[in-house]
Formats: C-alpha cells, structure tokens, sequence
C-alpha cells in the first residue's frame, strides 16, 4: 500500500513537470506566409514591422520573430521568408532577422528571378532554374561550409509543393525530417521546389538527403498558396510535438498576405471573354489564398482575434511600388472574412493589427519548444513516394 501511495506521488510529479513544460494554457502560436509575386513586399513589411515592435516591447534588441512562434509556414515567395526566418546558425538562432532576409530577397530579386527566353525562336519568358538555385545555395549555406536542410531549424517548418509523379501535394515538414532522412530535405532545394510555377520555371527534380524519396515539383502555390490551413491542421494532428492542442480555441494564428495577384477579375479577360494562361493563373492563386482565409474565418467565428490575416487588397493593381507601398501596406484599413461569405472593412489598419497581435505574442512569453530535433530518428527509412 504505501508503495503505491509513493508510485503515485512519483507519477503525479512526472505529470505536473510534463504539464509544465507543455505550457497548457498557453495557445500555440502560427505564422503563416502566403506565395504570390517575386518580392514578398506586402508579407515583408508585416514581418518587419511585427519584429520591431517586438524588440520596442521586450527591449531587446536581439529578439526575433521565431522566439515568438511555435511553427512557421510559407509557399513560393513566403516558403522564402519562413525559411530564412527559421534557419539556425548552428548555435539555435536564426540565421536571419526579418529585415535582413527582406533586404536580401529585395537586393538579389534580379538573380533569383532572372528572366530568359526558351522555345525555337526564343519567344517564351522563363525564370533561371540555375541562377536561382544559386542564389539558394548561398542563402542556405553556412560560414562553416555546412548545408542547412529541413531538420537545421530553429522552429518546426512547413512548406507545400506539387509532386507530378503522385499528383498529389507534397508537403515538406521538419517534422517528417526528424523522424527519417528520407524525408529531410535540403532548405534551398525545398525553396526551389514550392517556386517552380509551370509558366515560369521547369518542374523542379530534388531528392532527399538519403536519396531514398524523391519529387517533380511545381509551384506549391497552385494547391497551397495560402498554407494556413496545412499549418493548424498539422498542429492539431501532430500531438508529439504539440501535445496541448485540442482545438482551434488553442491555437493563435497569424497569416500573411502577399496582395492580390489578379485584381479585378473583369480586368484580366481579353476582348473575347477568354482569360490567358497566366491570367488563370492568378486567379487560381488569389482563389485558394481567399478561400482558406473563408475557411479560417469560421473556424475562428467564435475567437475571432485568434486569427489575423494581414493582406493587401488592391495595393498592386494600383502600381504602388517602393518604401510607399511599405508605408501604404501598413496604413491600409484590415479587412476581415465574415462567416457566410464576403467580407468587412475593419476599422484598424493592418499596422495597428500587426501591434495588437504582437502584444498577445509579447504576453505569452517567448516559446519553450526544442531549437532543433534532439533525437534520433526513431523509424526505419519510408519508401519511396511515402
């Protein structure tokens, strides 16, 4: 008997400790960044302003957007962004500030981006596949030689592709990393892989570290340019590492827009009423965006400022460019979905929500999730083609 008083005591003990380190009452925190563009301008500039505001809060001049976060998502462009965002230096911080991963997509756009010519006669604008991944290359590569791959995170990271061998979506997580090798994946071949849109750039061929899993890729964001969605469902279904999470009432999101692609949909229809290739595609890409945020939004009905979606609305089509459009960016009125279709102009501008959400961020204290996976891989190798 008094054995299994002492048992229990122990047990209760070990509980309390694990519930403790989980941080219950704490909702996990998601940042989400959506694809759209080649500069990542309106997404940039929320990120900017959210880790400055940070640093005026704590006052620390070292803070970062990831000690804030539980888990960051990102498509095309935003894959960019999350991922210089989480890449560990090797010592558990972030290789990047946000302005600094800002500035450099910003400084280096005509590399990663560079434009050629393909066809017989050399009509067809293509993106450089090889000027990109060079540009990648030294992104995602340390001082000391060492190349980052999905597991080289300082938070858990997700990024979506399209596979066209499965013909299904692939999404890249350093939680499938950590499990086995054959699912890690080097970060500049995964940035690649969610930018590879069909009109612009060729499918993307990459292959795991243990060569053992492969992928064609195209453009993630033709499936999931908006990955906020991929993001709470891989938190509320992934209880290894997010043990405390029940519901979307224990979540706290953050999702980031890139602004709208497409613009008036009327505008992008030629004399006949036929809409070009590139055309649908920004319609397709506005369309997923805005309907995961539809989603989100009744999901979130009942918590509404649990979730955020900071996005751009027609600032692109008006041909605001520069340090106005950043200023424009932060001094346009939020807007929100409502719950059975369309939407409602807030009356706080997306800067005063990016402050009040950093607020809740601030109050809940910086993260206690590991910097990097800290066990070994506990399954064997998976096929290929999962």
């Amino acid at each position: 008997m008094e054995l299994s008083k002492v048992t229990l005591e122990i047990f209760s003990k070990l509980e309390q400790k694990w519930l403790s380190h989980c941080e219950t009452t704490r909702k996990t925190r998601v940042l989400s960044i959506d694809g759209g563009g080649t500069t990542g301008i309106v997404a940039g500039t929320a990120l900017i302003h959210l880790e400055d505001q940070i640093r005026l809060k704590t006052g620390d001049p070292l803070a970062r957007i990831v000690d804030f976060f539980d888990i960051i998502a990102g498509t095309g462009i935003g894959a960019l962004l999350a991922s210089m965002l989480a890449a560990d230096d090797g010592s558990g911080r972030p290789l990047f500030t946000a302005r600094e991963a800002v500035d450099l997509i910003t400084r280096r756009n005509s590399e990663l981006f560079k434009t050629g010519f393909s066809g017989v006669i050399r009509r067809r604008r293509r993106f450089s596949g090889k000027s990109m991944d060079k540009v990648l290359k030294e992104i995602f590569k340390r001082d000391d030689g060492n190349v980052l791959t999905l597991k080289d995170t300082c938070k858990p990271l997700l990024v979506p592709c399209f596979d066209l061998k499965s013909s299904a979506p692939f999404v890249f997580s350093r939680a499938d990393a950590s499990e086995s090798p054959s699912f890690n994946f080097d970060l500049w071949k995964v940035c690649h892989a969610t930018s590879a849109t069909p009109s612009l750039f060729k499918p993307f061929s990459l292959t795991s570290v243990d060569g053992k899993t492969s992928c064609s890729a195209i453009d993630g964001g033709l499936v999931m340019n908006n990955p906020t969605a991929a993001a709470v469902t891989h938190v509320l279904h992934n209880k290894r590492d997010f043990p405390s999470v029940n519901g979307v009432e224990d979540l706290l999101v953050l999702s980031l827009g890139n602004g709208i692609t497409s613009g008036s949909c009327g505008r992008k229809l030629r004399h006949n009423g036929e809409c070009s290739t590139s055309s649908v595609v920004d319609i397709v890409l506005d369309g997923v965006s805005e309907t995961v945020d539809q989603m989100l939004g009744n999901a979130f009905c009942w918590n509404r400022t649990d979730y955020v979606r900071i996005q751009a609305n027609g600032l692109l089509s008006e041909g605001v460019v520069g340090p106005r459009m950043e200023e424009e960016v932060l001094k346009e009125r939020g807007v929100e979905s409502l719950p059975f279709g369309g939407k409602r102009l807030l009356t706080e501008t997306n800067g005063q929500r990016i402050e009040s959400f950093m607020h809740r961020l601030v109050a809940s204290g910086k993260t206690s999730l590991p910097p990097s996976p800290c066990k070994k891989s506990s399954v064997s190798p998976l096929a290929n083609g999962r």
